[in-house]
């Protein structure tokens, strides 16, 4: 409850900003626009981005002859968590990491890299599916598609407010004014949205933990298959991809120095693992 919480305050501060970003620019007109074309684009992201993020890892669809073990497991925690059996998807890296997409419960996938399959125990392993289950059960694809749609307004007026700067716009009013809304308008909004939509997806991610660890009675398996992830996701970085699927991951495979916190994807993995253990 707690994080469902976090998730919708984060929501109406963007509302917030967006309306903020609309009075600033002096009419609805333009924001009408840029968010029916952000909608629209978001829109087709939120039917087509799971083919699209499976083609991208180069993602194979295996059957159950091809790997009984792991479709018995997914049985398992599937009927645990009483939703759809998943398809599932193999990706060709000994990185380890798992991810889900799919638009909601009906039309989903859980993709596991080589590397997740081969140094995971089988308790460790439900953990893992649990999570990536809980993200379907949360319908967290359609979370974000909400988060990006608000977030690409304000990204695209920020970009057309430094447009306008350098071919001469906002013209005609106070020259101390506009400096303030220019700043206001296409540096400090567009990095708050960023901030908050980055916020939004680690209360995501603690939500997923939870559920798992409801769904399993136990937060134990996953706390050790994230111990397990960090340290050998560090060691062996996906090669596929790019870092704007990072938050699909259930622990962040770029991993890119210690600018860790604002603009991370994830909760801390201590973090998570110490409040697992607590379940």
């Amino acid at each position: 409850m707690k994080n469902q919480l976090k998730t919708m305050f984060f929501l109406v501060i963007l509302t917030f900003l967006l309306l903020l970003v609309g009075s600033f620019v002096g009419g609805l007109g333009g924001l009408t626009i840029a968010f029916a074309f952000s909608i629209l684009m978001n829109f087709g992201a939120y039917f087509w981005s799971d083919k699209i993020v499976l083609k991208m890892y180069k993602a194979d669809e295996i059957q159950k002859k091809d790997n009984k073990e792991l479709f018995k497991i997914v049985s398992q925690v599937v009927n645990l968590a009483k939703i759809p059996m998943p398809k599932i998807y193999v990706v060709p890296s000994q990185s380890p990491n798992a991810f889900a997409t799919g638009r909601n419960p009906e039309h989903s996938a859980i993709a596991f890299t080589e590397g997740i399959l081969s140094i995971l125990k089988k308790e460790e392993l439900k953990g893992v599916i649990a999570h990536e289950l809980s993200h379907i059960k949360n319908r967290d694809t359609l979370v974000q598609t909400v988060t990006a749609s608000i977030v690409g307004v304000i990204s695209y007026i920020a970009m057309m407010t430094r447009f306008a700067t350098i071919f001469g716009g906002f013209g005609g009013r106070d020259r101390n004014s506009n400096l303030f809304e220019i700043l206001i308008l296409a540096i400090v909004m567009p990095l708050l949205a960023m901030v908050i939509q980055m916020a939004i997806s680690r209360s995501r991610e603690f939500l997923a933990d939870e559920k798992a660890a409801k769904i399993l009675h136990t937060g134990n398996g996953l706390a050790s298959a994230l111990e397990k992830l960090d340290y050998y996701s560090k060691r062996k970085q996906l090669k596929l991809g790019n870092e704007s699927t990072s938050s699909l991951f259930i622990v962040n495979p770029f991993h890119r120095g210690a600018f860790v916190n604002l603009l991370s994807t994830h909760p801390p993995i201590k973090k998570r693992i110490k409040i697992l253990k607590s379940f």
